[in-house]
């Protein structure tokens, strides 16, 4: 049962529990240390020296085993754990400048009033606008312990007199589920971008309101979702497949082999399932699109994924700092690793990996893709061939787009001028947008980006001296054009509102609905046959 299962990506465990390396070994370290502290011509910092040999350790294993210090360690578990203490908004950095995207519900800065559109020009004392400040720093500024104050200065509708807020501390949550909505009357959606604590819940609570709302098939989207915790992937994975179905299994050289399996608690474990997944795909992500894969339980639709199927697991230093180190490799219910091959000590080859996927066309073309028959699986079920070695290969290949994309594109992109543009849409008619359109739906069905709009766009261009090139303009285009408007309805509605806009341009999402809706295609694509 998946309970037995004792490895978690980030499960707490003591130094004091591993064998202790040898005397010998031992005692050069710290003769190493004591000499350098003691006799060096220089000062030195210990805690540095000491710190960069443990990241010079790692850096020699494999490409996953890494040292945070303290802060690194507080600001990297923080998205995991599912809340933090702060003041409750979603938030983008624009032009230097903190742009409030949406004030969640029941948190500290809707108590106080604080807008959607509104800029936060200052905080405490300190300006935080214009000052080319880490988004970090603005981040650790905002943050606090529950309960204590901090006061804000905004400006609301470009008007140049600033508001004060005094916004008092709480715990925040931080959601996984990006979005959750029917795309038909029969199908359902739903985005994850990451394996948290309270994925688990989320899920089911997510899945039981499209089950009441009439969903018969489902679209999982994991694009770019780089994992997090393995229990949520179980707990995600347990939705779809049957009683005591193997998950996931792991197993390394001092590990033995721990499996996990499914309970019968799954909501939805019949119906047609498409999981959407690219090369951002990884980890957790691999390990529910290769279980769901494995049983032929779901189609797997987009581009090979990421390929991280190493387990590691967090040693706490006594200074609060962390190293995880690699003990074991997660492997899919047919026995296939997920983790792509790696040299040792040679991580930056290994991140770099995207730009070799591009080079010899495995981005644009499914037949760059070779694999060794001594990678080749068999699914449980229906005996379909899969892949090992790296990543899950889906059973629907879907090409890197670069059709509407330009030179001129990616610089309004990289400037932040969409962006910018759809905030200005905001600023000038937040209210009349809202009375427009009561409905994201409503919104989504009526609302066109006027020529107005774009004028102000290239304004916004010309402004920062981006050349302006016609023909890369007019082939870009429609992908601006529904951009400004996903923007808009981000702002307006909520993240899921932007989902159901910009995945018009989302290739694996319209394959998907194709899918579902062919009974023919999707039940031969499961049964191993050749599809149109």
């Amino acid at each position: 049962m998946k309970h037995k299962l004792i490895f978690l990506l980030l499960s707490v465990v003591s130094l004091s529990a591993f064998a202790q390396p040898s005397n010998q070994d031992g005692r050069k370290l710290s003769m190493a240390l004591y000499a350098i502290s003691s006799l060096y011509v220089d000062s030195v910092n210990n805690t540095k020296i000491v710190e960069d040999a443990i990241r010079g350790m790692l850096d020699k294993l494999d490409p996953h085993s890494t040292y945070t210090d303290v802060e690194e360690t507080k600001e990297l578990t923080a998205p995991l754990q599912g809340n933090f203490d702060g003041i409750g908004i979603q938030f983008n950095m624009l032009t230097d400048t903190l742009y409030v995207i949406q004030v969640i519900p029941g948190g500290p800065s809707e108590k106080v009033g604080l807008m959607a559109g509104d800029r936060i020009i200052m905080v405490n004392d300190t300006v935080i606008s214009g000052v080319d400040m880490k988004t970090s720093d603005i981040m650790s500024r905002l943050k606090g312990p529950k309960g204590s104050q901090v006061s804000v200065k905004v400006m609301r509708n470009n008007k140049p007199e600033l508001i004060e807020f005094k916004i008092i501390r709480d715990k925040i949550p931080i959601h996984s589920l990006d979005a959750a909505f029917m795309v038909d009357k029969e199908t359902g959606y739903l985005k994850l971008n990451r394996f948290a604590a309270t994925t688990g819940d989320e899920i089911k609570d997510a899945l039981a309101d499209l089950k009441k709302q009439g969903m018969k098939n489902l679209i999982l989207d994991l694009q770019g979702n780089g994992g997090g915790y393995l229990n949520a992937a179980i707990d995600l994975a347990d939705e779809f497949l049957g009683n005591n179905e193997l998950i996931v299994y792991t197993e390394g050289r001092e590990q033995p082999r721990e499996d996990a399996n499914a309970s019968s608690k799954g909501q939805f474990e019949q119906g047609k399932l498409i999981v959407l997944v690219d090369e951002g795909s990884a980890s957790a992500s691999e390990i529910v699109s290769g279980a769901i894969q494995d049983w032929d339980r779901g189609v797997i639709v987009g581009r090979r994924t990421f390929g991280k199927g190493l387990v590691q697991k967090p040693l706490p230093l006594p200074d609060g700092s962390l190293i995880r180190l690699t003990v074991a490799r997660y492997y899919t219910p047919t026995g296939r690793s997920i983790q792509k091959p790696y040299v040792k000590g040679d991580s930056e080859d290994y991140m770099m990996d995207f730009n070799e996927r591009f080079k010899h066309g495995e981005m644009m073309n499914q037949d760059s893709i070779k694999f060794s028959d001594s990678l080749r699986y068999e699914t449980l079920k229906n005996k379909r061939t899969v892949y090992g070695g790296g990543g899950i290969m889906p059973d629907v290949f879907i090409p890197l787009d670069t059709t509407l994309f330009t030179n001129y594109h990616r610089n309004l992109l990289a400037q932040g001028l969409i962006n910018r543009e759809a905030m200005n849409v905001m600023d000038r008619s937040r209210n009349e947008l809202k009375a427009a359109y009561k409905t994201s739906e409503a919104f989504a069905k009526d609302f066109e980006v006027n020529q107005a709009m774009l004028d102000d766009l290239l304004a916004l261009a010309a402004a920062e001296k981006i050349e302006f090139n016609q023909e890369q303009y007019d082939k870009a285009l429609p992908l601006i054009k529904l951009q400004i408007k996903a923007l808009i309805a981000r702002d307006l509605y909520d993240m899921g509102a932007y989902y159901e806009i910009i995945n018009e341009v989302n290739d694996a999402y319209l394959k998907a609905l194709q899918l579902i809706k062919d009974d023919k295609e999707y039940n031969a694509i499961l049964n191993g046959k050749k599809t149109k």
